[in-house]
């Protein structure tokens, strides 16, 4: 079974180009974020010709997650359970493939200006976050939370640390936060079967930040125990970026035994 995440930065902006690319990455789950569109204006109809379930969280002009999935979805779960919030940033479902799975789609809060309202409600919505996977955990399953976590875990998954380090994607209270998740007993796929350096998945349109490779990695599939059982290796699709029209950020696809 393979698993995405994906920012797409404007579903119907950038729609053949994520065509495109769900057809070559070739996944059974796909996480989209940042999708800009209320629900009902979702592009249902193009994607459930190529064979996707679809379930939306939508908001217009801003954020909104969906999920897509070639197997049957139950068991949905629209916005993050432990916060009250009006932002469209958090999607759950069972995906009731041969061996089921949870998966979680999220966009965390940029959190930028910090210090600030902004920082504050990032804070806020990762300690939700915590919250909720903590009880995801209470029930012994596989699980995985994908999704555009607008944190750079440490210094070598940016091209330049002193560029970022004011950055509320990188202050240490972020990234405390960040691995507070993983002490739980989640781990980050990717650290798990790649862990290389200076792996990006997001790449600012400014400046010509991808062909000097000034990138930073902030797109993350953690992973319950269940699910780190089952994982066997992590892609960076770097191929998207270089695609007219492409969004900002690239697919990280987890593959796990089905």
């Amino acid at each position: 079974m393979r698993i995405a995440t994906w920012n797409v930065n404007s579903i119907k902006a950038r729609l053949p180009t994520v065509l495109e690319v769900l057809d070559a990455i070739n996944c059974d789950v796909v996480c989209l974020q940042e999708i800009k569109c209320e629900t009902n204006a979702f592009p249902y109809m193009e994607l459930e010709e190529r064979g996707w379930n679809c379930e939306v969280l939508g908001q217009k002009s801003y954020n909104g997650v969906a999920l897509l999935s070639k197997h049957e979805i139950e068991d949905v779960t629209k916005g993050l359970p432990t916060i009250e919030d009006e932002q469209a940033r958090y999607i759950e479902a069972l995906i009731l493939a041969d061996r089921p799975i949870r998966v979680g789609g999220l966009y965390l809060p940029n959190g930028n200006p910090a210090p600030g309202q902004k920082y504050d409600y990032k804070m806020e919505w990762m300690d939700a976050l915590e919250q909720h996977a903590r009880a995801l955990l209470k029930q012994d399953e596989a699980f995985v939370l994908c999704g555009d976590y607008n944190c750079i875990p440490t210094p070598e998954d940016c091209w330049d640390e002193t560029v970022w380090q004011d950055d509320a994607l990188a202050l240490p209270q972020t990234r405390a936060e960040f691995r507070k998740l993983k002490y739980l007993g989640l781990a980050d796929a990717f650290e798990l079967t790649d862990n290389r350096a200076h792996q990006y998945t997001f790449w600012d349109y400014q400046g010509g930040a991808f062909k000097k490779d000034h990138g930073i990695r902030i797109d993350h599939l953690l992973c319950s125990p269940q699910a780190c059982d089952r994982l066997q290796s992590v892609e960076i699709y770097r191929k998207a970026r270089e695609l007219e029209k492409p969004s900002d950020h690239v697919p990280v696809i987890g593959t796990f035994e089905d």
